[in-house]
């Protein structure tokens, strides 16, 4: 199987130099990029400015995070017909932090040492889209009886809203493979989450008399020790196949008070809850807000003052293959055959567009390169034999379900 690795630094150190960030004008532009390299692999290329008003609207949209007057899709396809195998890869990235803070003070500029790219989406998944591209390229001159689709979207990191219009666009297939890092394992179960805001109410007063007022601060302390104790609880016994603490709940935002001598009068805190699998966002929702209620009863100001719970942003419901599912089998045996050892069925504590393609009764996994570690990181890296090997994997899979000698294996023939 002939991978370029010279063509993967090259797509990947232009890929990492565009800062798509979530709503910014490169969300645009890294699309036009997609667009203009599958067709030069020789795809066919539909690429469609989405209506964000008609998304919005819609009852199942998957909700966004951040600001979006323009976005972009990008689909190539090898032939007519239903594909056989969609590859997904995400363009989005998170915002880098301080430059001066990566290591060569620029998250923009993919850096090579130690046989690893560095980079802002290096990992998470620009390495993996630029594995995807090699494969299209790498199976270009190869007889197929059936086409295979990629999709790359935007919108992946704020609630899926690429993947979300493209499967609304028709764009389907018998099987999908997303390429977000994975670790060598492949990724058969997503746990869900949603974002949620609690507003935690207080009495201010001079800060030299803080016990004739009541501390936002020390009211949240003990909600949020409250929910921890709660995640513990729901993180208990976690089914196959996800490792332990697979839905947490984690605090990211904090912002209390206006004056360092006053007692903060109010608190707003912002943070993530996993949602398990099965579980409704309403049911998650009503959970949630049940522990903030039984925390504030057992509190002697909250319990006349109660904090209040909001839903913003994105929503992620959990997703899986189905078990039994040939599918697995089929990708297991071809990461096998590429000698990296013995495979791992694996479920994943985040969410990702997995659980929108198996929304639409696609069967789906992930497997990419990189460590979910490096994710969203400072000095962002991935390992550039992960790249390679993945690309082989991915082309090797798309022989295997498209090529001439025989048809995809049906996957619902299978299924438990």
């Amino acid at each position: 199987m002939d991978i370029d690795v010279d063509l993967i630094r090259r797509d990947l150190a232009q890929l990492v130099s565009i800062p798509s960030t979530g709503g910014s004008d490169s969300e645009v532009w890294v699309q036009r990029w997609a667009a203009a390299t599958l067709a030069g692999v020789g795809l066919e290329v539909d690429h469609w400015r989405l209506d964000l008003d008609e998304l919005r609207a819609r009852p199942d949209f998957p909700g966004e995070e951040v600001d979006r007057e323009e976005a972009w899709g990008c689909v190539g396809v090898s032939g007519p017909g239903r594909p056989a195998l969609v590859l997904n890869g995400h363009l989005d990235v998170v915002p880098p932090g301080e430059p001066e803070d990566w290591t060569n003070s620029d998250p923009w500029h993919v850096r090579e040492q130690d046989d690893r790219w560095y980079g802002r989406g290096a990992c998470d998944m620009k390495g993996g889209v630029a594995a995807i591209v090699a494969a299209a390229r790498a199976v270009a001159d190869h007889e197929l009886a059936r086409p295979f689709a990629v999709h790359t979207v935007i919108g992946e990191e704020d609630g899926g809203i690429g993947s979300f219009a493209t499967l609304l666009r028709g764009h389907t297939g018998d099987a999908c493979i997303i390429a977000e890092p994975t670790g060598g394992r492949i990724v058969t179960a997503n746990s869900g989450s949603l974002t949620f805001r609690i507003e935690v109410g207080g009495q201010s007063t001079h800060g030299s008399m803080p016990q004739r007022g009541h501390s936002a601060i020390l009211a949240f302390d003990h909600v949020h020790r409250a929910l921890l104790d709660f995640s513990a609880r729901r993180n208990a016994k976690p089914p196959a196949p996800f490792d332990a603490d697979p839905w947490p709940l984690s605090v990211g935002i904090v912002q209390a008070g206006d004056w360092a001598s006053t007692v903060p009068d109010r608190l707003f805190a912002e943070g993530r809850y996993g949602v398990m699998p099965g579980e409704s966002f309403d049911d998650a929702q009503s959970s949630f807000e049940a522990a903030v209620g039984r925390a504030a009863a057992t509190h002697p100001w909250l319990r006349d003052h109660p904090p209040t719970v909001t839903w913003p942003g994105g929503r992620f419901l959990a997703g899986h293959l189905p078990d039994g599912d040939a599918f697995g089998d089929q990708v297991s045996g071809i990461v096998a055959a590429t000698g990296t050892g013995a495979t791992v069925m694996a479920g994943a504590p985040y969410g990702s567009d997995l659980r929108q393609y198996a929304a639409a009764d696609i069967p789906t996994l992930q497997y990419g390169p990189g460590e979910i570690g490096q994710a969203h990181s400072i000095d962002e890296s991935v390992a550039i034999e992960d790249v390679v090997r993945c690309a082989e994997v991915y082309a090797r899979l798309i022989l295997d379900r498209c090529g001439p000698h025989r048809d995809a294996p049906d996957h619902r023939a299978s299924r438990a």
